[in-house]
Order: structure tokens, then sequence, then C-alpha cells
């Protein structure tokens, strides 16, 4: 079963590395967002270090949903999803092996570029360490929302849009808990622990949700 996992996630990373559209198409879309900010806002350095998480995990979050139909949208065109319920593994994590994948391609680079992109908005150390830590927990999130939402238009052509409705709504409790837990450990008003196990509940919460939603929603579209 392990041999099998890993060669679903050998597989995944391999295409969406030679694809040339996964980590580098989420990594320029997110710095084109934390440079545009700074002109729109003006010369303000206090605003822009205040609301300098909220643009990054807005950033993050938008970057995110790059991609994320075609999770098995290319499975399905080239036929391999019907090899995935033939593989000696449970569907379920199968897809939650093409999920990691997934974040790990796309995801994984936006959480290194998040502490490089927090010092152009002037944020200080202890908030990039808090965004960071606040992103390394809800970007895999976002991805297995993602999953969901990718296996229930895989059957639809040009599902992009559509996926990235259906994801939104689901991952604001993502935006609301990752900034405010940045935000408690930059003012200290309240302990940083309290948003960050909410986050990390939530987050856990998709992690189990999304691999199973996603299996019954393939096998209801292959039927």
């Amino acid at each position: 079963m392990s041999a099998a996992l890993a060669a679903i996630l050998k597989r995944d990373l391999k295409l969406a590395l030679r694809a040339g559209g996964g980590a580098g198409i989420g990594v320029i879309f997110f710095l084109a967002v934390v440079v545009i900010v700074p002109f729109a806002v003006g010369p303000d350095l206090p605003l822009l270090k205040r609301i300098g998480a909220a643009v990054l995990w807005i950033g993050a979050l938008l970057a995110s949903l790059l991609g994320l139909e075609r999770i098995f949208a290319a499975d399905h065109e080239d036929g391999s999803l019907d090899l995935l319920f033939l593989a000696p593994v449970p569907l379920a994590l199968a897809a939650a092996a093409k999920a990691l994948a997934h974040w790990v391609a796309t995801g994984l680079p936006l959480v290194v570029m998040a502490p490089i992109l927090g010092l152009m908005l002037g944020i200080d150390a202890r908030s990039l360490v808090a965004v960071t830590a606040t992103l390394v927990v809800g970007t895999p999130a976002v991805t297995f929302i993602g999953l969901l939402a990718g296996a229930l238009a895989v059957t639809l052509p040009r599902s992009g849009l559509l996926v990235a409705v259906l994801v939104l709504p689901l991952a604001i409790p993502l935006l609301i808990f990752g900034v405010a837990a940045t935000d408690a450990a930059v003012t200290g008003e309240i302990p940083f622990g309290a948003p960050f196990r909410l986050l990390c509940a939530i987050s856990l919460f998709f992690f189990v949700l999304g691999p199973i939603a996603a299996a019954a929603a393939l096998r209801y579209a292959r039927e």
C-alpha cells in the first residue's frame, strides 16, 4: 500500500514540475499581490506592518487556488483516473496522496516565499514566524478543500472558476484564524495559542473530510 501511495505522489510531483505551471505561477501571483499592495496603500510603513499578515494570507490563499481544478481533471482526460479505482489502496488515500503532491508543488513554495515577501512589507521577525507557522498549517487545508471541489467538477469543462467559487467560502475560516493568530503574536492582547489551535482544528477537519468526500464525489461522477 505504501509503495502505491509513494508512486502516486511521485507521479503527480513529476507532472506538476514538468507542466511548469505549478509552483512558478503561484509564486509569481503571490509576488504580484504583495508588490501591488504598497502602491495602493502608499508609503505608510506602520499601516503596511499592520495589514502585512492579512496581505500575505490573502495572497497565499488566492495563489493556492491556482491549478486546483487540475488535481483530477488531467487524470480524467488521459484515462488514468480509472486506474485509481483499481489501485491497491483506498480511493480516499489515493486522493490524499494527490492533494499532498499538489501542495508540495504549489503550496510549499508559497510558505517558503512568505518570510521574504513579508520583509518587503516591513513585517518584524516575530510576526514573520507567526505568519509562516499559520501558513504551514493553513495552506494544506486549502488544498484539501480544493480536492473535494476538484472531484465535484472533474467531469465539467473549464471548471477553474467553479472550483474557486466552491473553495473560497470554506477557506474563509482559515483566513480569519490565520490572521488572528498572527495579530495575537504581534500585539500580545490574546494568547497566540488560542486562534492557532482553532486554525489547526479546522485544518485537521478538512484533512480528514477532504479525501473521504472527494472519493465519494469521484465514485458518484463515475456512475
